[in-house]
This record gives C-alpha cells, sequence and structure tokens, in this order.
C-alpha cells in the first residue's frame, strides 16, 4: 500500500472521530489500512462511543469492549469484515481465531456426520433454572417466598400415608390422639432432660414439638431436622405441645433407576479454578486428549456425549482478602477466555454443560443466575456449550418412548453450614464426605433451608426446592470426590483441579484432585477415571 494512501486513510479515520467528539491514538490508527477497513472502523468506533463513556480511544479501550466485535461482524459486508479479522489478530483474540479454523473444519465433514451432529445436541435441555431479577426486595418478598415453599413443602408431605389425621394448628382443641402437623422449625434446643423441644409453626398457628430421650431411634432421626425446614411430625398432646411418636421428611425418592437403549455416557466435573496458580493444567489437558479419543484402550471416552461443569470453573478475583498472590491470570475475562481456549478443543459432539459458582463473577446470592456475558462471553461463543444458572435440571439422553434422565446441578455453597451444624454431619466430618450433605438436603427437598445457611434472593418460587426429582444429582464446591445412591438417585460430588490450598489445610479438609465420573446411560454402570499425574510424573489414564 502507497504511503500517500494510508496516509488519506488515516486522515478520513482522524475527521470522522473529530466530528463525533473523538480522539483515537496512533497505535489504534495503525489498524486501519484499506478503504475497506476504514468503513468498518467507523461503525466499530461509533458503536463504541455509545456503548461506552469513553472518548480516547486506544487499544486497551476496544479489548476492554471486544465484545462489541461480534455485534458490528453482523453489521458489516462480507467485504467490511477484514477489520473485525484485523482486530482480533492484533488483539490476540485466539479463542475466536481457532473458532473459525474449527468452523471451517466442521464445514468440511459430510452432511450426514453434521445431521448426526445435531441431533445428538438435541438430547440436552433445561427444562428449570433461575432467572435473574433486579429489584428492591421488601419485607414482602419474603413473607411471600416463605408461604410459597411452606405450601409448596405441605403439599408433598401430605402423600405421606405415614401422617394421618392431619390437621392445622390453631384447629387443634383439647388432648388428642394419634394427630399429625406439618410445619416449619423454628427453633431447635435439647433440653435438661435431654429431650428434643422444637418450636413450630404453620401458616395459621405454632406450638411445640417433643421427642423424648427414651425414644433414642426417633431423637436419632430429629438430629437431621435443621432450621426453617418444613417437617411432618405425628403424636399426642394439644394445641400447646405435641408428643411425638414419628417424624417424616418431604424426602425425595424415586421408585425405580430408569436405562437408556443408547449406550453413552455422562462425565462430571467442577472446581477447576483456571486462572490459579494451582490449576492443574497438564492433568486437565490430559483429560481433554482422553475425550477425544486419543488414549489407547480406552473406548467408551467416544461413547461420552455429555460433560457436566458444576461451577467456580475459573479462579475469579477478589473472592477473599490477598487472593492476588495466589493468581496466575489477574484478570477475570482473560480467565475465560483461557478457559474456553482449553474447552474449545473438547470435539463437537460432546455437549457441555456449564453452570456458575461462588468464584465465577456472578453473585453470591442464591439463585444464581446465568453468566455475565461482559466476562463470560468466549464461553458463549462455543457452540457446543450450554450455560445455565445455579441451581439448574437438565434434561439429557431422552428420545421418542424415553423420557431421558433429569440432572440436578447444585455447586453446593450451602454445604460448609450443613457440615458444620447438623450433629451427624459433624461427626461424619462431613466436608470429605459430601456425599452425606447431599443425602440430608433430599431428605428436606430443599439444596438450603436454612435462613442462614447461605445469602439468598426470595423469589416467589423457591428455585432452592426441589420440587422435581432428579435422576442425578451433581455437586461440587467441597474438592471432594464422591459417588453413592441414595433412593434410587445417583449423587455425584465432584473432585477439583487446584491443587491443596492452604484454606483447606486449615481447616483438615482433604481433597481430591482430577477425578472424573462417567455413568453409562444404558447399563448404569458408574467409573471414575484418574487424570492426576503421580509424583513420578506418570501420565497414564487409571481408572479407580
Amino acid at each position: 500500500m502507497k504511503r500517500t494512501e494510508f496516509k488519506m486513510n488515516s486522515q478520513e479515520i482522524l475527521n470522522f472521530c473529530l466530528e463525533n467528539g473523538l480522539l483515537v491514538d496512533k497505535e489504534v490508527l495503525n489498524l486501519f489500512e484499506t478503504q475497506e477497513e476504514i468503513e468498518g472502523a467507523k461503525i466499530f468506533l461509533e458503536k463504541l462511543k455509545h456503548a461506552t463513556s469513553e472518548r480516547i480511544i486506544t487499544k486497551k479501550v476496544i479489548h476492554e469492549n471486544k465484545q462489541l466485535l461480534k455485534q458490528v461482524d453482523s453489521l458489516l459486508p462480507d467485504s467490511g469484515k477484514k477489520i473485525i479479522e484485523k482486530l482480533k489478530i492484533n488483539l490476540g483474540l485466539s479463542i475466536e481465531i481457532s473458532k473459525e479454523l474449527v468452523e471451517k473444519k466442521e464445514q468440511k465433514e459430510d452432511k450426514d456426520s453434521t445431521k448426526k451432529q445435531i441431533q445428538e445436541l438435541e438430547n440436552v435441555k433445561v427444562i428449570d433454572m433461575p432467572i435473574s431479577f433486579n429489584k428492591k426486595l421488601e419485607v414482602r418478598d419474603f413473607v411471600l417466598h416463605y408461604k410459597n415453599r411452606f405450601n409448596e413443602l405441605k403439599e408433598i408431605l401430605q402423600e405421606h400415608s405415614e401422617l394421618s389425621n392431619l390437621i392445622s394448628i390453631n384447629k387443634i382443641s383439647g388432648d388428642r390422639q394419634g394427630i399429625s402437623v406439618i410445619g416449619f422449625v423454628v427453633d431447635k434446643r435439647m433440653t435438661k432432660n435431654k429431650n428434643l423441644l422444637l418450636d413450630i409453626e404453620d401458616l395459621n398457628g405454632k406450638m411445640r414439638v417433643l421427642i423424648n430421650a427414651n425414644k433414642p431411634e426417633l431423637l436419632e432421626k430429629a438430629e437431621e431436622i435443621v432450621l426453617d425446614s418444613v417437617v411432618g411430625f405425628k403424636g399426642s398432646g394439644n394445641k400447646e405441645i405435641l408428643f411425638v411418636n414419628e417424624i417424616v421428611f418431604p424426602e425425595a425418592r424415586l421408585a425405580e433407576r430408569k436405562s437408556s437403549i443408547n449406550d453413552e455416557y455422562a462425565a462430571f466435573i467442577g472446581d477447576l479454578h483456571f486462572g490459579s496458580k494451582r490449576f492443574l493444567k497438564e492433568d486437565f489437558e490430559k483429560f481433554i486428549n482422553y475425550l477425544n479419543g486419543n488414549v489407547l484402550n480406552t473406548p467408551e471416552a467416544l461413547k461420552i456425549k455429555y460433560l457436566f461443569l458444576v461451577g467456580d470453573i475459573v479462579t475469579g478475583v477478589g473472592n477473599y482478602p490477598n487472593q492476588e498472590k495466589d493468581l496466575k491470570i489477574y484478570d477475570l475475562e482473560e480467565q475465560f477466555q483461557g478457559l474456553a481456549e482449553m474447552l474449545g478443543k473438547i470435539r463437537k459432539d460432546i455437549h457441555v454443560i456449564i453452570s456458575p459458582g461462588n468464584h465465577d463473577g456472578v453473585r453470591i446470592m442464591e439463585p444464581q443466575p446465568i453468566f455475565n456475558e461482559k466476562f463470560a462471553w468466549p464461553l458463549f461463543n462455543l457452540d457446543n456449550v450450554i450455560l445455565t444458572g445455579n441451581p439448574a435440571q437438565v434434561n439429557i439422553g431422552a428420545y421418542e418412548g424415553f423420557e431421558g434422565f433429569n440432572v440436578l446441578t447444585y455447586h453446593g455453597f450451602s454445604f460448609p453450614y450443613y457440615a458444620n451444624e447438623v450433629a451427624p454431619l459433624m461427626k461424619a466430618r462431613a466436608m470429605n464426605s459430601p456425599e452425606k450433605i447431599m443425602k440430608l438436603l433430599l431428605k428436606h427437598r430443599h439444596l438450603s433451608p436454612t435462613h442462614t445457611a447461605t445469602q439468598f434472593f426470595p423469589l416467589e418460587k423457591d428455585a432452592l426446592l426441589i420440587k422435581k426429582i432428579p435422576d442425578i444429582f451433581v455437586s461440587g464446591h467441597t474438592h471432594k470426590s464422591g459417588i453413592v445412591y441414595h433412593n434410587n438417585i445417583l449423587l455425584v460430588s465432584v473432585s477439583s483441579w487446584e491443587s491443596m490450598t492452604p484454606y483447606q489445610e486449615k481447616f483438615g479438609n482433604e481433597p481430591d484432585h482430577c477425578k472424573v465420573p462417567i455413568f453409562n446411560l444404558k447399563t448404569r454402570a458408574v467409573k471414575i477415571l484418574d487424570f492426576e499425574s503421580d509424583p513420578e510424573g506418570n501420565k497414564v489414564v487409571k481408572e479407580v
């Protein structure tokens, strides 16, 4: 290109910026050379002006607003798209470039293969997840939230035949035998005689219930009652106190374990903490290599069609004091960009379902909405990725005549509260046995029934209530691997891809690393694959 032509184009950009109240530095000016690029640049700069309050356009400003590139791309003719490609390259947006290379490669595949891929992607459906609300909270929001939670759990408990002669608290008159009540547990304490005394209330009244110390089995069952849960009680007494003979939890239970005719697998991971100095990158790359069928004697790898990531996929910034000393990548957006580049290497017929955790740049208050596109935009650009909120229910593997498997995903931010407050879980050191916490929450049909266990947004419909019973319940947060069945529900707790932290060591946690459970939808067989390198650097995949 001739120097005089470059000067003319530069002057055109400068004139445009002056007319629109913008200043552009020399480094940005040098990005635009041809007339086609100039026209694209004008559209981009105008959009940048309206989207930000910036008036001095530098390379840094463009980098911080690179999500606009995708919007501008759709406005330009094919000839004008060159400016977008040039900006991507100069800004180091390798995730976009690699994505285009993948797309070109996919276009060369035959039509049958493409049709098959689309069919597989249709076998994933988000059936329930929270939506984001921005509103000022009032007392009545909490009142309505708890009222609706009580009514839904009451409806579930009413189906239990053990609760015969069910009556509202305010309608109890005189001394009664064999009556049942359903109530919120608002207080729980031990008397000097070692009896357990509970204060409960329904929508019309309050009373006390007593579990006698001379009924050790009942007392043991009562130890699992948590504050603000909704529980049924059967016994004798009056409107002041009920002496309990039976305790009934809402209890999630499936009648049977379903199976698919398709020989395919789902894999479960979480707590990657990408961006941390302790992220086990080589081991995660080994896992991706396995998924892509590049490990000998692993025929099941190419049968994996679903991959769940249940939160803390990046390590985030500012999540705890002095976190910066633990970071390898200091920018949240760059953490998502680097992770997306790695996930982009996974073969495209695997559907990747990702939900957020407390490190992922979304609000701590539960339920958590879908990832913030301002920071996590690289994930939105991956074609085989489905993003959900936390918690969520996702259906996989359905086909005509088979309803598929419902998978409940919850990161598990409430788990430490119950591990440290519920006596049986304290005795079991349940942060190292998270499946015990998961059983407790299924017993109460709620992911965090106690008001102080987590910060929460009081939606009219309680998003943490487990109304629809899942086939599989997957969680993370504890960094501990665990798999067990409970009432025919498969419980999966995922391990971490971040090595031991001083925080975990301080509290005596014993995390697992790089363990990947895979579940066969046809046979229901479960394998746990180990991708953690041994001390001598052995990279062989092990089956546990």
